[in-house]
């Protein structure tokens, strides 16, 4: 499966480093639950194989965030890799890593 990354996301993912994600960066397991995420999206040919991953979290979200797609990247952690599925190519387009998904308001 093809996965896009833009800005500050592919920054993290390409570099390490990313200023927008400062606390995902300089957190070891949140960075390997990043990358072990993102090998995942990249060897499952569609994403309802997402669910084999019990780990991963995967669902479809609702309410204000209708039509996009998530999955945690720890069970460590609250970080939430938010996606959108496009059904016309299969491609997934991370669009932000979230922490407050459950309410946790910092």
């Amino acid at each position: 499966m093809r996965v896009i990354a833009d800005g500050d996301l592919a920054e993290l993912l390409t570099t390490g480093n990313s200023r927008k994600y400062r606390v995902i960066a300089r957190t070891p397991a949140a960075m390997n639950g990043l990358k072990r995420a993102v090998e995942i999206l990249l060897s499952v040919s569609c994403v309802e194989e997402l669910s084999c991953f019990s780990f991963l979290h995967y669902e479809r979200l609702k309410y204000e965030m209708n039509g996009l797609s998530s999955i945690r990247l720890s069970n460590r952690f609250v970080y939430r890799l938010i996606f959108k599925e496009e059904p016309d190519r299969i491609t997934l387009k991370l669009i932000e890593i979230d922490d407050t998904h459950y309410g946790n308001k910092k």
